[in-house]
Order: C-alpha cells, then structure tokens, then sequence
C-alpha cells in the first residue's frame, strides 16, 4: 500500500476540488501526476476526503505497535530460580543481575510470582524459662495501664546500643522476598569498630546521648564502675529539676545494671520503682523488642546515623548528636503507644516473640 506525504495529500485534494468532486476524473488526473502505479484509486480518494471534511486532519495517526512485554514464561522462571538462590538480593541488582527493568521486575514478583517483600528483624532467640517471665512483665505492665493510661509515658526506658562505624543492617533496604513471610533473622558481626552510647527514653525527650569513653575519646566496655558513674554524674544530672516522684527507671539485666552496688545508687532516687532483674519489678531476659531503645532508637533511628556514611567516629558521634535532636514529642508520644500494643500482644501470645508486629511488610 502507497503511503502519501503531506504535499501528495494536498495535490489529491487540489485535484478533487478542481474537478468539482468528479472522483473518476480526479483519478485520472492524479495518474498523469504520479503515474499509473503510484496513482491513489478512487476508494483512497473519497477515503481523504471524507477524512478531511470530518476531522480538518490530512495526515494519520501515527500507529503504536503494542509493546512487547518482558514478562515471558522464560523471564518469570528465571526471576523464580533467582528469587530459590537469593531470596535477599534487593530488586536493583536483581534487575542488573537478570538485565530486566526494575518496574519489570517488581510487576513479575508481585503479579506472575505472587512474592512479597518482608523486612527481617533483629531478635534474640529465646530460651524456655523466658516465656513465663515476658508473660509475666507483660501482664503486669498491661494491669497498670488498665489503672492508667498514661502509665508508658511514666517510664524511663534505657539502654547502651553499640553503632559500628562499619554500617549495620539497614532494615529498609534488606528485604526478603517470598510467598510466605520466611521469618528471616540475620547475624551481627563479631567486635567492630564502635561506640557505645547510653540513652534515656521516656514521654518528655531523649535523655543523652552519654557515650562511654575514656579522656582520649577511646570506647571502653561498660562495667559496673562507669556505669554508676554515668548515672551519678550525667543522668540524675539530666533530670534533677524533673519531678520524677512516680516515675520509674528501666534498665536490662546486665550485670554492671544489677549489681548491688548499681542498685544501691538507684533507689534514692526511683525508690521501688525499679524496672530490672533483681529490682522491684523483674525485667525478662532477651527481651529487647519490649523497650523502646532497641525497637526504635536502635532499629530506624540508626538509618539516620549511617545516612552520609561516616568515615570516622567523631562523624559517627555527630550523627548521632544530631539524629537524636531531630526526635519530635510526637514521634516518642506515638512510640510509647506501640509499646502498650507490644505488651498486649506479649501478654496474649504467652510471652513469645512478637510476630504480629516484628514481621511486616
């Protein structure tokens, strides 16, 4: 079939009209004009005019030819036998890895697979007597919010965490990809370069940063001197003009926290309101996704720390300065209400882990 340029289309018409719609002496015409194999019959004639008389228009529409899709039976099994290998290869280097387009991707592990992504998340594993104990806490925390509501935000939670300068696992970006949520845990490596920072958490701000270090700006383990010291010498510091008379302080079991001598300096100032092991009301061992250090500060807090990459700890210190100062009230306000989530969900699960909000999409 002729396909005829703007100009021949105008010649056509030109002709047409100058015949006074005479389409067969039109053609013939246009056959001296364009010859006799290339000449547009009478049908293609009335065809342009109609068009033109119509839409004004007397050129075509381009016609798109239908993409051709990526997402072949070959591509679909060769994403799933990627996804059997290394179901935690994030989608851009899957996509570099399998030279599909990311979007691609996405739309076959989604719609083709039926796969989604599930974050992991650091836990410690638990070991029998901890249920009784978490069931235990737990109920107790839930009694005294059935007395007060706002018993979460009369809590001082608190804690070390240690921030490598190598990096961490970065929840947002290490997903696992599945049907089923695979209930993925990952191992931390052994003794890296770091700093161990203590903080306070509790409804009025972010009592810290304090990190542990000698005169030379050195990280030193926390024993049962220092850490007494930092409580004498910064904490009670931090919060001697704060009326604290029914606010209690909770801290893990580690032995430098427990020690009598540790909580010899405590109950003068929390008297029986004491969250420990050893203390007034027990805290359960492992039980880091029950306090706000670990499941906050030391989880999405720490993506802001290690945002620019820090080359040295002194810009690691800085982030983490500046990371804390940027916590809003509202943001601890909404922490402190998915703590009273996690100790309902603790205390009906019978002390495990918690499923229900660890793993999620």
């Amino acid at each position: 079939m002729v396909v005829y340029t703007l100009e021949q289309r105008w010649e056509i018409l030109r002709r047409y009209f100058e015949n006074h719609g005479n389409v067969a002496e039109c053609v013939r015409k246009l056959r001296t004009d364009f010859g006799r194999n290339e000449a547009p019959s009478a049908p293609y004639v009335r065809y342009l005019v109609k068009k033109v008389k119509e839409t004004g228009i007397l050129i075509d529409k381009p016609t798109r030819e239908k993409p051709k899709t990526v997402r072949t039976p070959e591509n679909i099994a060769a994403v799933a036998e990627s996804v059997r290998e290394t179901p935690s290869t994030s989608v851009h280097r899957r996509s570099q890895q399998l030279d599909i387009s990311e979007t691609s991707l996405r739309r076959i592990l989604r719609k083709d697979l039926g796969m989604t992504p599930y974050k992991i998340q650091l836990v410690q594993e638990l070991k029998p007597t901890d249920h009784p104990m978490r069931f235990r806490f737990a109920k107790w925390a839930c009694d005294r919010l059935a007395e007060d509501a706002d018993f979460a935000k009369k809590i001082i939670f608190s804690d070390e965490a240690h921030f490598e300068l190598g990096g961490y696992v970065n929840k947002q970006n290490c997903r696992i990809w599945g049907t089923e949520n695979p209930h993925a845990f990952i191992k931390k490596p052994v003794h890296p370069k770091r700093v161990t920072v203590w903080c306070g958490f509790w409804s009025r701000g972010i009592i810290g940063p304090f990190f542990f270090e000698n005169e030379q700006g050195v990280a030193v383990t926390v024993n049962g001197d220092r850490y007494r010291a930092m409580l004498n010498e910064f904490l009670f510091t931090e919060i001697e003009e704060e009326d604290i008379g029914n606010i209690w302080f909770q801290q893990d079991g580690a032995t430098c926290h427990t020690a009598d001598a540790t909580l010899d300096v405590l109950r003068p100032v929390f008297e029986n309101r004491i969250i420990s092991r050893r203390a007034d009301v027990v805290w359960p061992p492992r039980s880091c996704d029950l306090t706000a250090l670990d499941y906050y500060l030391c989880g999405a807090f720490k993506d802001k720390c290690y945002a620019d990459k820090p080359e040295t700890i002194d810009a690691l210190k800085d982030n983490i300065r500046e990371a804390i100062g940027e916590i809003q009230l509202h943001t601890i306000d909404n922490v402190l209400k998915n703590w009273t989530d996690r100790v309902g969900y603790c205390m009906a699960s019978r002390g495990s882990h918690l499923n229900e909000i660890i793993f999620h999409h």
